[in-house]
């Protein structure tokens, strides 16, 4: 196993959406059923908490400062951290069973978003585009749809595909992109992975089983590889931009959930990773589980996008 560290020693229930903020030299991340955006300045060591009034599943930094959060029941707006928070856009779904998930900003500054439907029960969640620019008055566009639990959402470098996977069915999917006018087109598979077998228990390892994790949060280097983190299969796979893995990378923690590159150079590695929910005998094994993760690597990741209002 490769040589992580906890880059912060703050342990989250399920930390998400990691960022590094360049401006700042601060990483950032949240945790969903611990309601907290959380932020370190990974040199020093130090965490700040900001607790939130529901499970926040995504965030973006802003161009004029400050962040835009997906909440549950919809995205809104802080100027500066832990500032007041002003509704940006509400959405039609039931926040009794759906709230947001995994989402970041685009390349243009228009956040994205999916939703989790949580009896997970049928693919009814949705990825959206909110175009905030020029002042204007916030739109909305429904990008993708037939997913149960959005994740996955990353784009290439030259800013012609998109990806988006689904957690409960193993499958990442990817597009062909018109960045300026925001379309997608020609959906495709781009990676699937075996379903988890019946009385599969954390333990059990991976050549036995055949069960990779399921594919979670997603991060793509400057290459066009795309890193996914795969949740409950202790690993991170690196993709070729043709869908093959060309790399496994073992974590200390069964449940990683999101990558990100960070540092003045982004080729610092972070990981999220999930301590919710998980059975007792795993934790004791793997003490890291719900800490942010960190490894050098030596191909740089790219930069995060910034929301634009």
């Amino acid at each position: 196993m490769r040589a992580w560290s906890a880059a912060a020693p703050t342990v989250c229930q399920l930390g998400e959406s990691p960022f590094w903020h360049p401006r700042e030299q601060t990483l950032y991340w949240v945790d969903i059923p611990g309601q907290l955006i959380l932020r370190s300045n990974v040199l020093m060591g130090t965490v700040e908490t900001w607790p939130l009034p529901s499970e926040p599943g995504c965030i973006a930094p802003a161009a004029s400062g400050g962040l835009v959060i997906a909440l549950r029941d919809g995205v809104y707006r802080a100027h500066e951290w832990a500032g007041a928070l002003t509704l940006v856009q509400r959405f039609a779904h039931d926040p009794a069973t759906t709230r947001f998930n995994d989402g970041k900003a685009d390349v243009f500054g228009r956040f994205w978003a999916g939703t989790m439907f949580e009896p997970r029960t049928a693919a009814a969640a949705e990825l959206f585009a909110l175009d905030c620019r020029a002042g204007a008055t916030p739109s909305v566009q429904r990008m993708a749809v037939g997913a149960t639990i959005a994740n996955g959402l990353a784009w290439s470098p030259d800013n012609r595909t998109v990806y988006w996977a689904d957690t409960t069915t193993a499958l990442i999917r990817a597009w062909d992109w018109d960045a300026a006018a925001n379309t997608m087109s020609r959906e495709r598979e781009f990676a699937r992975f075996p379903d988890k077998p019946a009385g599969w228990v954390p333990a059990q390892s991976r050549e036995l089983s055949g069960y990779e994790g399921r594919p979670d949060g997603a991060a793509v280097d400057a290459q066009g590889n795309y890193w996914a983190a795969m949740f409950e299969g202790g690993q991170l796979l690196k993709l070729s931009p043709a869908g093959q893995v060309l790399e496994r990378i073992a974590l200390p923690a069964q449940c990683p959930t999101m990558p990100c590159f960070g540092g003045d150079d982004l080729r610092t590695l972070y990981v999220t990773t999930a301590s919710y929910k998980r059975p007792a005998e795993e934790l004791a094994r793997l003490p890291l589980s719900g800490c942010t993760l960190a490894l050098r690597v030596d191909v740089p990741g790219l930069p995060v996008n910034f929301f634009v209002d």
